[in-house]
């Protein structure tokens, strides 16, 4: 499957939660509550998915990136139901958009750590440093 574009916004219908509705990474007040642009193989969210929410925990911050998140957990915002549409001309930047609507089902969930990967640069010194 190709690049996919997947919109999760509040259902238009749903006023529980309504000041909850911060889009993840600006806080602004909306009914689109992420975007995520997704070129893997996997399936597309169905309902139950839980969009996950990202904190940060000063003491786990990187000194090479401060401030940027350091854990997440399963989100209050619940899929309900989904819309795709395909694209229909080959020159389309996406396969398909993908319209997931939410209603806040608040739950208590554990922050978990966001797994680091290695920047090029990290991984560049350690080939130098062991010879690779």
């Amino acid at each position: 499957m190709g690049r996919k574009y997947i919109i999760f916004r509040a259902d238009w219908r749903e006023e529980e939660g309504a000041s909850q509705r911060l889009l993840a990474h600006t806080g602004a007040c909306t009914d689109i509550l992420s975007e995520h642009f997704d070129s893997s193989n996997r399936a597309i969210p169905q309902p139950g998915y839980r969009v996950p929410e990202f904190h940060n925990v000063p003491a786990f911050d990187d000194p090479e990136f401060p401030g940027t998140s350091t854990h997440w957990c399963r989100g209050n915002w619940q899929v309900v139901r989904v819309e795709e549409y395909p694209m229909g001309t080959p020159e389309s930047e996406f396969e398909m958009v993908v319209i997931c609507y939410c209603q806040y089902v608040p739950i208590q969930t554990e922050l978990k750590p966001i797994k680091r990967m290695e920047s090029p640069q990290s991984v560049t010194e350690t080939a130098a440093v062991s010879g690779g």
